[in-house]
This record gives C-alpha cells, sequence and structure tokens, in this order.
C-alpha cells in the first residue's frame, strides 16, 4: 500500500519513464530514421497528451532528441523554433495587450449586449455574439475570463429582480385581501398553524416533491453562495456560463489569429506547401466566417432549448411590455456600461490601429481582386499577415498613451517623459510563450518526420484508404480529431496530427486541404469536458455547472460542429480552393509510388477515389 502511494506520488516522473523505455526498441531494433523518427514522435505525442512534462518542454525534446539520433542537426532545429508563426504572434499580442488595458473589450461587449435588447433569448445571444467577436482578435480564454464577470452580475441580478417581483406581488395581494374579505381570526390561526406544521419537516417522511422544493429553495452555488430560486434560475446560470464558453471558442475559429490552432496550422501548411499562396487572413475569414456563424445560432438555440426551452411567439412578440426582471438586467449593463465614461483617447488609438490592421490583412491579397501586396510584386512571397501585425505593434510602443510629469524644486509640475500605448512589462505579461515554444516544437517534429521519411512511409501505409469515398475520409478523420482534441491541447492534438494528415491527403491523392481544413476546425471543438480547454474550465470554476451538464450540452455542440464543418466542406469552401482538383503544390505522390497508367486507366483511378 505504501509502493502504490508512493507511485501516486510519482506518477508523472514514472510516466516519463515509462514512455522513454517502452518505445526504446523501435529504434534499437529497427536501425532506419524513419524509426528513429517514429520513436521521437511517439514520445513526444504521449508526454504531450499525458501532460507529465509541460506542454513547452516537452515541445523542446526533438530539439534534444534528433542531433542525437542523426536525424537533423542542431541548428537546423533550432531554427523550427522561430518562424513567421511567432512574428505575427507577437504583433497580435501587442493589440490584445493594447485592447485589454484600456478596457476597450468591455465597452465592445457591453455596447453590443445593449444593442440586442433583454429578452432572455436575445440577451444570451447578445452576450455570444459579443464573446465570439472580442475572441476572434483576442484569446479564447482572456475572452472568457473577461466577459464571465459581467455575465455573473446579470444573472445574480436577473434573479434578485424576480424575488423582488415577487414580493411585491405577494404584498399587493395581501393588501388587496385585508381590505376586500373579512376573515374569522380563529381560521386563519388554523390556517397559520398547519402551514407551520406542513413547513416542518417531519422524521422519516419519505416525501420527494417537499424534498426537491426544499432543496431548490435552500441551495446554494457552492463558489458564489448565491442561491438558486427555483430551478429555472439555476437553468438560466448553465446556459448563460456555457454559452461563454462556447462562443469564445467558436469565435476563435473565425481568423488566423483568432487561436493558436490555426496559427499554427497555417504556419505548417505554409511550410510544406511553399508554392501554395491560397491561405492568408482574408482566405481563412471568408470560408471560416459563415461556419462561425452557422455553428454560433444552432448552439444559440441548441443551448436555450436544452436549459430554458424555445419559445418563438414569446421571443418575437413585438410590442410587449418589459417584465420588472428585463429592466432589472437592463439597468446592469447599463449601469456597468456608465462606470466605463466616454470613450478615451487611448481607447480611440487603439480601435483605430485595430480597424486599420483588420484592412490591412484582408485587402493584403483577397484573391478575388487585386491587393496591396503587388506594390512589393519584386519580391513575391516576401510580404505576409506578420509584417502588419509588426507594424501595428511597433506602433504601440511609439504612440503616447499619456504625458509623466515630476515636481521641481520650485513645486512647478512639469512633463519629462512620455508613457507609450503598452509597456514590454506589459507586453511580457501578455506573451504567451509556453504556446510560442509549443508551437517551435511542432515545427521541428513536422521537419524531422520530412527529412527523415517517416511522412512519406506513413503516406505509403494510408494509401489503401483511397478506395473509400472522400467524403467517409474527411468525417472520419473529423471525428478523430474531434474525440482527441477532448483529451488533450488543442495545440498538441493539431501539431501530432499535421504530419500524418498530410501524407495521407497525397497518397489517396485528394487535394491536402480538404482533408486538413476540416481536420483543423475540428481541432477546436472541444466543448465535452471543463478540462478540455481554458475557457471551459473558466466558466465551470463558477460553481453553476455539473460535468454531465457540460456532457450533455457539449456533445450536441459537437455533432453540429462537425455537420456544420462537413457542410461548408462540400458547398462553399469547395469552389473557393478548387477542392475536387488536385493542386501543382502538392507533390504527386500517386505517380511516384504506382507504375505508370495509361490516360484511360488513370481517369478510372480518379473517378474511384471522388466515389
Amino acid at each position: 500500500m505504501k509502493l502504490l502511494g508512493y507511485a501516486l506520488v510519482y506518477r508523472r516522473l514514472l510516466l516519463v519513464v515509462f514512455t522513454v523505455l517502452l518505445f526504446l526498441p523501435l529504434p534499437l531494433v529497427i536501425h532506419t530514421k524513419e524509426a528513429q523518427c517514429a520513436y521521437v514522435l511517439f514520445v513526444v505525442a504521449i508526454l504531450w497528451i499525458t501532460e507529465a512534462l509541460p506542454l513547452s518542454i516537452t515541445a523542446l525534446l526533438p530539439g534534444l532528441m534528433f542531433p542525437m539520433f542523426g536525424i537533423l542537426p542542431s541548428s537546423r532545429v533550432a531554427s523550427s523554433y522561430f518562424k513567421d508563426f511567432h512574428l505575427l504572434l507577437i504583433g497580435v499580442i501587442c493589440l490584445a495587450t493594447s485592447i485589454e488595458k484600456w478596457n476597450l473589450h468591455r465597452r465592445i461587449a457591453l455596447r453590443m449586449v445593449m444593442m440586442v435588447g433583454v429578452n432572455p433569448a436575445w440577451l444570451t445571444l447578445g452576450f455570444m455574439s459579443s464573446t465570439a467577436f472580442l475572441s476572434m482578435w483576442l484569446s479564447n480564454t482572456s475572452t472568457a475570463a473577461m466577459v464571465m464577470p459581467i455575465v455573473e452580475a446579470v444573472a445574480q441580478q436577473i434573479i434578485s429582480a424576480e424575488a423582488e417581483a415577487e414580493a411585491t406581488q405577494m404584498t399587493y395581494f395581501n393588501e388587496s385581501a385585508a381590505h376586500g374579505l373579512e376573515i374569522d381570526e380563529t381560521v386563519i390561526g388554523q390556517e397559520i398553524n398547519e402551514r407551520k406544521e406542513k413547513t416542518k419537516p417531519a422524521p422519516g417522511s419519505s416525501n420527494e416533491t417537499e424534498k426537491v422544493s426544499n432543496k431548490m429553495e435552500t441551495e446554494k452555488n457552492s463558489v458564489t453562495g448565491a442561491k438558486y430560486r427555483s430551478k429555472k434560475d439555476h437553468m438560466m446560470c448553465k446556459l448563460m456560463c456555457l454559452s461563454i464558453a462556447y462562443s469564445s471558442t467558436i469565435g476563435g475559429l473565425t481568423t488566423i489569429t483568432g487561436t493558436s490552432t490555426n496559427l499554427i496550422f497555417s504556419e505548417q501548411f505554409n511550410t510544406r506547401y511553399p508554392d501554395c499562396r491560397c491561405l492568408n487572413f482574408g482566405s481563412w475569414f471568408l470560408f471560416s466566417f459563415p461556419v462561425a456563424v452557422i455553428l454560433l445560432l444552432l448552439s444559440w438555440i441548441w443551448l436555450q432549448w436544452l436549459f430554458l426551452g424555445f419559445n418563438f411567439k414569446e421571443m418575437f412578440k413585438c410590442g410587449k411590455t418589459k417584465t420588472l426582471k428585463e429592466k432589472a438586467c437592463a439597468a446592469v449593463i447599463k449601469q456597468e456600461y456608465e462606470k466605463l465614461g466616454p470613450m478615451r483617447y487611448q481607447e480611440t488609438v487603439t480601435l483605430v490601429i485595430f480597424i486599420i490592421m483588420a484592412l490591412l490583412w484582408f485587402s493584403r491579397d483577397p484573391g478575388f481582386v487585386t491587393g496591396w501586396s503587388v506594390l512589393f510584386s519584386k519580391y513575391p512571397g516576401y510580404v505576409t499577415d506578420s509584417t502588419v501585425a509588426l507594424v501595428a505593434g511597433i506602433l504601440f510602443f511609439l504612440i503616447p498613451a499619456k504625458k509623466l510629469t515630476k515636481t521641481t524644486s520650485t513645486g512647478e509640475i512639469v512633463a519629462f517623459d512620455y508613457s507609450p500605448l503598452i509597456t514590454w512589462k506589459e507586453f511580457q505579461s501578455f506573451m504567451p510563450w509556453d504556446i510560442a515554444i509549443l508551437v517551435g516544437g511542432g515545427f521541428a517534429l513536422a521537419d524531422g518526420c520530412q527529412v527523415s521519411g517517416l511522412s512519406a512511409w506513413i503516406g505509403n501505409k494510408l494509401s489503401p484508404l483511397g478506395s473509400l469515398p472522400v467524403w467517409l475520409i474527411i468525417l472520419i478523420s473529423s471525428l478523430i480529431v474531434t474525440s482527441l482534441t477532448e483529451v488533450a491541447s488543442n495545440p498538441a492534438t493539431i501539431t501530432i496530427l499535421f504530419p500524418i494528415l498530410s501524407p495521407l491527403a497525397e497518397a489517396i491523392h485528394v487535394n491536402p486541404l480538404h482533408v486538413l481544413l476540416p481536420s483543423t476546425l475540428c481541432t477546436s471543438f472541444a466543448f465535452l469536458l471543463p478540462v478540455a480547454n481554458p475557457p471551459n474550465a473558466i466558466v465551470f470554476s463558477y460553481g453553476h455547472l455539473r460535468v454531465i451538464d457540460m456532457v450533455k450540452a457539449g456533445l450536441g455542440v459537437n455533432i453540429l460542429g462537425v455537420a456544420v464543418v462537413m457542410l461548408g466542406i462540400f458547398t462553399w469552401i469547395d469552389p473557393m480552393f478548387n477542392l475536387h482538383e488536385y493542386p501543382s503544390w502538392a507533390p504527386d505522390v500517386l505517380n511516384q509510388t504506382m507504375p505508370p497508367q495509361t490516360p484511360k486507366s488513370y481517369q478510372f483511378i480518379r473517378s474511384n477515389l471522388w466515389t
């Protein structure tokens, strides 16, 4: 028993040692570069999934093991840990730092909620829309952490407003009864005694209705200490919490910078397929925005129906007088907005830079019109989205936010310097260095798989899957990714699976984007568990939810997400990237691994692949 206790205490150390030793026969018995790289891949993947070591520390293992196995020299591995992605990340974090420092995110969120009204269903949609919009530009975690206090205040105000309304109605009823009725005092006394006897719990009583009623009257939130007056109040709190968690994740799908998985995929894709210049900020937004909007609306309907029911007649009734609950809710939101005061100079400058950055991203190379990147046509591919992000990021360190003053010996106050919109210390506190290292480890792992020949070996072994219909391959890969991302971090999931899915698409002669785009989007669908992603953990910490609540709601959203992605891939996304054709920028693995075919037989193979 004591030995078991020690094993439990040192379980992470034992897991690391066991993982390293378990796969060690692979490179020792099979003396090939593919086997050695597979060993590194297995060790890193298991440590990422189990998190026995911090993710960023595990990401450094390729830098240690690839040179030791002779797969890549140390200098080349080191260069994988800082790429164009990191420059883009630095610029985006500068923007996020300024937005949060000057409370621009709160102003945007509250204004959007005020625009949709205070009906509970519309209020939920308003919170989801504002959260999703902020999540397009800020991290999902910081967005959920910022919006949840506002949502919690509104929810508690709604509950207290209902209590006040019921108390007012009861007082009015009692006064009316006292003036309009003459009741025998004896009867009143008897009724009071009977009521006391009923409310008094009898020993050994098993009345289920009384138990449920008593529980709902006295149940408290274990975190906030707030009472739930009714089951409906509790359901409303659950609905609002989950709507924030899910919308912060859904909003991140919309832009390349919205979530780390999008950034990781974009950089790994551009590294593996440098001749494909089809993925940029504008093209990503055009194909993912409809996916996010449809999924957001369906998630809103699903959550509303699951917890409160969906009353269309009540929602769309015009000219209806606001209830006391709705008035209280509107008052809280208005009060929170008024606390911000008038828009300050710093907020205005941040908003202007934000709009300019977004416009430059969209217009660099939109695809359907000529973008401003033609100004640098002499050096095609040199100017990327990271160039725009860096220009904006540097501006935040240059533009003055306020003057710094000091008092002279004569008592005069003079300005001696100025403070910029953000400082380096503030930037450092926001910069996710762990994600930067994790992404670098993914790039190193992908380079090792390609150089060692492991990617080509995987592709050859997966080529029999070409006999399956393409839609089934995409569905299976999407479901596998959605399941894995519930137990592994989203960045680790896409980093592990990209070196597998890319050669799979090449081996079956399918446009790599056809398999990789839906898999990348599904990597963000971690809706089932509190530990699946940080937004889930944040809303769960408020104490309104149980794990089973999140599982029931998340399972529906997961199914809806995969369905919407499948719909998009075979409708509007297909013509955008010509997904039905195998592109010239991808390696022609089919011709390299199969004997030459006559045109007729080649067409027969292609038709079978796409059935």
